[in-house]
């Protein structure tokens, strides 16, 4: 690690919704730059504005408020190195992308969009590039009266890195190593726009650069870009100052085969995006991890676990740990498979684990939802603290939970009819009693009265317990029977019992 102050950035297109893939490279980010006491940069980089999507860079803000990823500088709270719009830095550079045709590393290309078209067609597996550019209508082949000419009538053009022939350039990787590429397998991408705005390539480079970058974690499909990346720091004289690259293993649909998508959590029947987005454009409503009753201590935890790991088998972490035990070298260079069980099993733990004060504004909006008003505080957090074990996702606090506001609906009345006698409706009218005048109403009393009721009637508790329940619940399932009945209080217990055997009687 050298000297200088460790500064990262998480730079996103504003075009759709923030893919998982995506929270996971900022989370990385985001770890390395606490674990070293340094910044989070987020800078939105809206250079193609064909494909801006309104709306989009809210979202991104979203998401990672929710996250609780706070950038040090955005746009939003700015910072030394605003704008951290790159479309409010289209200024900056066109003055590189000259520099670089001035020094013989780039030049400019006139070609229409119909005129590479028909290339494309024309010729199998077209490139920009070394094989063809000294036939296309660029710097490189036009005199250069021809070029003065065109740019003096201000012809639209593009400024294209000019790749050099036979080279290879190689870089270290924090993650997989030694990486090489061999320039001539790579095209002459365009750094400048006809409009004036920079490619991400250029962009990305030079933002780097005047923003002080340290690290640049990125995905694994930036890795083919790697090169003409290199050249660009070198060829504006930069390269001392190039961030260290870590390239991040890809996310893999749950069988392995290829980069998890939109389209398999849709095929599937899991969201891949961090909260619902919804594409102004195509008035597609894509659905999200927030919404379908994620924490996101749950949603951060998967994703540290997906391609790293710690070297023990510890797998619940919090925030803290996680800047703890970070380390790039930890993360593997394979991809990962999404597992969206394991996804549900790390939530569920995590309802677990955060305490009923945490949950309680959730459980509230859950039951409103639902039609449920809660005005008692205090009742309801002794109930989460009754429930919270049995919820995987957020909503599941309706089910486990909603029967403490209102009575059954309905009963689980086949649990019940086919082994219901007059002798149990014996016993639960006499129960009642013993619910009213019960000196000391909690669990362990309740419980043994009910089971000394039991052996006085010559029945066996357990053939009671779970008709019981029903009455109180509706269903099998909830806590222990005694803990609802006594948070129910005696009115509504008996209540309910009353209107179960009008129902199993009926």
């Amino acid at each position: 690690m050298s000297d200088k102050k460790v500064r990262v950035r998480f730079a996103p297109s504003p075009t759709g919704g923030l893919h998982l893939g995506g929270v996971r490279t900022v989370l990385f980010n985001y770890l390395f730059a606490k674990k070293h006491g340094g910044d989070f940069v987020l800078r939105i980089e809206d250079t193609d504005q064909s494909r801006y999507v309104e709306g989009a860079e809210q979202y991104i803000l979203d998401c990672l408020q929710w996250c609780g990823l706070t950038p040090d500088e955005s746009p939003v709270v700015g910072g030394p190195f605003a704008p951290y719009r790159q479309s409010e830095r289209k200024s900056l550079y066109r003055e590189y992308a000259e520099k670089l045709v001035r020094e013989g590393h780039a030049y400019y290309a006139f070609d229409t969009t119909e005129e590479l078209e028909q290339n494309r067609r024309e010729i199998p597996n077209f490139q920009y590039g070394q094989a063809y550019r000294s036939g296309l209508r660029n710097s490189l082949s036009l005199t250069e009266h021809e070029v003065d000419q065109l740019l003096n009538a201000h012809t639209p053009h593009v400024i294209r890195i000019k790749m050099p022939a036979d080279e290879r350039v190689s870089f270290n990787d924090m993650i997989r190593g030694h990486v090489s590429f061999e320039t001539n397998t790579v095209d002459d991408k365009v750094l400048l726009k006809a409009d004036g705005m920079p490619t991400y390539h250029l962009a990305v480079v030079v933002d780097d650069y005047l923003m002080k970058i340290t690290h640049a974690l990125r995905g694994e499909e930036w890795l083919p870009s790697a090169p003409v990346h290199l050249l660009l720091w070198e060829y504006l004289g930069w390269k001392a100052d190039m961030p260290q690259w870590a390239h991040l293993p890809l996310i893999l649909k749950p069988d392995g085969h290829g980069k998890l998508s939109k389209r398999d959590g849709a095929r599937l029947g899991f969201p891949v995006y961090a909260m619902n987005w919804f594409d102004a454009k195509t008035g597609e409503l894509t659905p999200g991890f927030r919404e379908l009753g994620f924490l996101p201590e749950a949603f951060l935890n998967l994703l540290a676990t997906l391609g790293w790991n710690d070297g023990t088998d510890q797998e619940i972490f919090t925030m803290d740990e996680l800047i703890e035990k970070f380390s790039i070298d930890r993360v593997s260079k394979a991809g990962a498979k999404f597992d969206f069980e394991k996804a549900k099993w790390f939530n569920a733990e995590w309802i677990k684990k955060v305490k009923g004060e945490r949950l309680k504004a959730i459980v509230k909006e859950v039951l409103e939802e639902k039609g449920i008003v809660v005005t008692d505080d205090e009742y309801l957090l002794q109930i989460i603290d009754k429930v919270k074990d049995r919820c995987v996702l957020l909503p599941d606090f309706y089910q486990q939970s909603g029967y403490f506001f209102e009575q059954p609906k309905a009963y689980d009345i086949n649990s019940v009819k086919p082994k219901w006698t007059d002798a149990k409706t014996d016993f639960f009218n006499t129960f009642i009693t013993t619910v009213t005048t019960t000196a000391v109403f909690e669990p362990v009393e309740l419980e043994a009265a009910f089971k000394a009721l039991a052996e006085e009637k010559g029945i066996k508790p357990g053939e009671l317990m779970l008709p019981f329940r029903i009455m109180l619940v509706g269903g099998k399932f909830g806590p222990h029977v005694f803990d609802i009945a006594v948070l129910l209080g005696r009115e509504e217990t008996v209540e309910r019992i009353e209107k179960a055997l009008a129902a199993f009687t009926g």
